[in-house]
């Protein structure tokens, strides 16, 4: 038996859905703890692009159970698409089987309004939310007024909880906001649709995990964003509404952490960042859009051009801490070919002299003052995307990679040089870690 977790290591957009998508291949069940449709993985199999925006990567493989836990906020109407996308592309493997947690809160039309009309009517800076509703769902959730999807198959307590919801949600919308209102009934129409569709997913999902668990079975944990989107742990208030650190894969599935044998951070060979919010290695706008132009760096989920940068390790070493990872995924290595000099963040520092090399400064007023300090190093001007073994990537790519490691205090164990599956150097077998 062995259980892992994937987390992202910097501001999300790392590359999980090609990492979770290679190691779903070794594991009997792929679960996603966190998040909402507000993430996107991209896996590319044989040349053909799928992006994943609710259901786990490991949807691709046949003879796999796939769950969506309880710490997802789910909107039903992409679940629902993503479902009939999948099986009109024939992906959806007949062996594999899905399973949504009966608690899993469930995003209302409300909470895209709201989540829309705070961001066009709010002054200063925005959050750059993606306008989904995820926020204002897990605010419900926390607020304990949130409709969870088991709860649709009650047609009564649905109605209940929704009439209480729209009346308080039409308030805010029209009175502060002076939005027009939501229709209760039309939600309740609509939602009670979902419902029907999604009745045979629908299942106590903790059990199932932990079932499997005792039958020896391989538990591959997979989260969303990244972990300075975290709403503890992130750069505040620029994050994202849940926490994605892999403490979090315990809570948002229903298991407990004697199950956790290892850590996968997932880092991208450089640094990007989509919406507002503080971001030191953001780099000079030949880099940037050259970076953003070989790595094809537009979000998944809503087409925006993301914010490129070097690497910044002063970053993936406290999200090092913060999962306890224990080993990384090093991906896009291929991007940075052809760049004579790279430069790698070791930390920053403030226009008074302070250092932070061990941390990343929590206040967000400091972290936008701070200055970082670069290490620069030799780049490479060969193709590496047909490497397989490290042994075959150039003598400045090594020493990159080896940089890293000691930067970061954490060792690789896996290196993607090309988007597609094959096009990755495995160097240890998470599911062999002992």
């Amino acid at each position: 038996m062995a259980s892992i977790v994937v987390v992202g290591t910097q501001w999300g957009d790392e590359g999980k859905g090609k990492v979770v998508d290679l190691y779903a291949e070794d594991a009997d069940v792929i679960a996603r703890f966190q998040g909402g449709s507000n993430a996107g993985h991209t896996i590319v199999v044989n040349g053909e692009t799928t992006i994943l925006h609710l259901i786990p990567s490991g949807i691709l493989h046949d003879h796999k159970i796939c769950i969506i836990g309880n710490g997802v906020v789910l909107d039903p109407l992409i679940l629902v698409n993503e479902i009939d996308a999948l099986k009109n592309r024939g992906l959806f493997p007949m062996h594999t089987k899905l399973f949504v947690s009966e608690n899993a809160h469930v995003i209302m039309p409300y909470h895209r309004r709201v989540d829309v009309a705070r961001e066009s009517h709010g002054k200063g800076k925005k959050i750059g939310t993606t306008g989904k509703g995820i926020g204002p769902a897990y605010e419900d959730k926390v607020a304990r007024v949130g409709i969870r999807i088991g709860e649709l198959l009650d047609k009564d307590l649905f109605q209940e909880k929704l009439k209480r919801n729209v009346e308080e949600k039409n308030f805010y919308l029209t009175k502060f906001f002076k939005e027009s209102p939501v229709d209760g009934n039309e939600i309740y129409d609509e939602y009670l649709t979902y419902a029907d569709r999604l009745r045979e997913y629908i299942a106590d999902t903790s059990l199932i995990i932990n079932q499997e668990i005792k039958k020896g079975k391989k538990i591959l944990f997979e989260g969303a964003q990244g972990t300075h989107l975290d709403i503890d742990h992130g750069t505040f208030p620029f994050v994202t509404s849940s926490n994605t650190v892999a403490g979090n894969a315990c809570c948002g599935t229903g298991v407990g952490p004697t199950v956790i044998n290892a850590v996968i951070g997932v880092c991208k060979a450089y640094t990007t960042r989509v919406g507002g919010g503080p971001f030191p290695t953001e780099a000079t706008c030949e880099i940037s859009d050259r970076l953003q132009e070989v790595g094809q760096e537009f979000g998944a989920t809503t087409g925006r051009k993301r914010r490129c940068a070097w690497m910044d390790t002063a970053l993936v070493k406290q999200s090092v801490r913060l999962s306890g990872i224990t080993g990384l995924a090093l991906t896009k290595l291929d991007v940075l070919t052809g760049i004579e000099k790279l430069k790698i963040c070791v930390g920053y520092k403030t226009p008074e002299g302070k250092k932070f090399t061990e941390s990343v400064p929590s206040s967000q007023k400091l972290l936008e003052q701070c200055q970082p300090i670069y290490e620069e190093m030799n780049g490479w001007t060969e193709d590496i995307s047909k490497a397989r073994q490290m042994e075959e990537l150039p003598e400045n790519t090594k020493r990159y990679i080896e940089r890293l490691e000691q930067l970061t205090g954490c060792k690789m164990v896996l290196v993607s040089v090309g988007a597609g599956r094959k096009e990755t150097i495995v160097l240890k077998n998470p599911f062999k870690f002992k």
